[in-house]
């Protein structure tokens, strides 16, 4: 399985993506899909992903349902991010799955010694999954009170569908990633201008 695109900016908004590539459907996620978008967006470690990899085979319950939270947030996220990019109000229910795992993840940040360094570690109160979440949780909430400010926006390739975060100096940015959309646009462009 190739490795998500991280085209968004911010990790709310590519974990809203997924599956990350322009012009996929929205579609259920697989646990493997979910790993490696939390190894990809640097939530867990490659070593942390193996062990959840096997969680799905001998704990298939917490799996499915860590899986099933995912997916319920992806798709308010979705939604919520789609109101602000239309400049609409967001519902209470799209804040709903963000603010369940906010109020179940919370945890500290702690220093690990991992064989010969140090890395920060994210140390949940409870013993469950959901807290993998807190971090994609944590960036939606953020985005969602800035709202306008957030300068959030949606690829301007009708067949894409990707939401990212302009960051750009002239806050003009209309696609996902230029060496994607951006350029599939310039080469329609061109061939029609050569067709007339």
């Amino acid at each position: 399985m190739p490795d998500p695109l991280l085209l968004g900016g911010r990790l709310a908004i590519d974990f809203a993506n997924m599956p990350s590539y322009p012009g996929a459907p929205a579609h259920h996620l697989s646990w493997e899909e979910l790993v490696v978008f939390l190894q990809t967006s640097r939530i867990v470690s490659a070593e942390r992903g193996s062990n959840l990899l096997a969680l799905s085979g001998t704990e298939p319950d917490a799996a499915h349902s860590l899986l099933s939270r995912s997916m319920r947030l992806r798709d308010a996220l979705r939604k919520a991010f789609g109101a602000l990019v239309r400049r609409e109000e967001i519902a209470r229910e799209w804040a709903e799955p963000i603010n369940q795992i906010l109020r179940i993840t919370e945890g500290h940040d702690e220093l690990v010694l991992n064989a010969t360094s140090w890395k920060m570690e994210f140390q949940a109160r409870e013993g469950g999954l959901d807290w993998l979440l807190a971090a994609i949780a944590r960036s939606a909430a953020e985005i969602i009170v800035e709202g306008a400010q957030a300068r959030l926006r949606m690829c301007s390739n009708p067949a894409c569908g990707l939401f990212f975060s302009d960051n750009s100096r002239t806050h003009r940015r209309r696609w996902c990633s230029m060496a994607i959309c951006g350029n599939r646009h310039k080469v329609a462009s061109f061939a029609r201008r050569r067709a007339s």
